[in-house]
């Protein structure tokens, strides 16, 4: 069986001017997956959202692999959904990022306040009651992913491929090989470390969901390289 080794993109630059950079640290963490790979896995093709921070991601793995990977292809199908439009749906006062920034600085843990708030607007955006208000709604969002993931089995004609991309594909992908429901990728979705790999085998007809969410190559490394946003 082929394997699909998806990649979440390494920490991006949360409360940053550009937030789909990788920080200092995400770079770091794609060069020790990098090394982690090496004599693992050679994959014969390497797709990625066309994000900034999947295609970092990509150049931070490679660098750590110290060997020439196959260019990245961009696909995207493999892009994440518009968290900014979701969080300010619920919020519509935070398309002022001041705004947002003061209201989050009043907490002791900003980033677990924005946490809640994402979590919040997450069930709002899924539940599908204000499809009307997002240009992506949240059945859009699964089939545009699911599309992507039978295409590139298709051009992979059984080789292995790396593919960078983010949580919610990643979740989307899951409840689609287990038949989950939307709550419970909800809580699949918040628990995905910035480059964990999942792995996912095919076959001709056959998917299945072999590893979900290794970080393992983190913890071996520094557990303090381990992070979820």
């Amino acid at each position: 069986m082929a394997t699909i080794y998806l990649i979440r993109h390494g920490q991006a630059s949360f409360g940053k001017q550009n937030y789909d950079q990788l920080s200092p640290l995400g770079w770091e963490q794609g060069r020790v997956l990098g090394r982690w790979l090496v004599d693992k896995v050679a994959p014969s093709a390497v797709f990625g959202g066309n994000m900034e921070r999947h295609r970092e991601t990509v150049e931070a793995i490679t660098s750590g692999y110290g060997d020439t990977l196959p260019d990245m292809q961009a696909v995207e199908g493999f892009n994440e959904f518009d968290h900014t439009q979701v969080v300010e749906r619920l919020r519509p006062e935070w398309e002022d990022r001041e705004r947002m920034a003061r209201d989050l600085a009043a907490f002791p843990k900003p980033a677990r306040a924005f946490q809640q708030v994402f979590e919040e607007a997450m069930v709002r955006w899924v539940g599908g009651e204000h499809d009307d208000e997002y240009s992506e709604t949240w059945s859009d969002f699964r089939n545009r992913v699911i599309t992507s993931l039978e295409q590139l089995i298709e051009y992979a004609d059984g080789g292995d491929t790396l593919v960078s991309t983010s949580g919610g594909p990643i979740a989307v992908m899951a409840q689609h090989l287990l038949q989950l429901s939307d709550r419970r990728t909800l809580d699949m979705n918040s628990v995905i470390a910035n480059t964990s790999v999942t792995r996912i085998l095919h076959s001709g007809a056959r998917r299945s969901l072999a590893v979900f969410n290794n970080y393992s190559h983190l913890e071996a490394e520094d557990p303090s390289l381990v992070t979820f946003r």
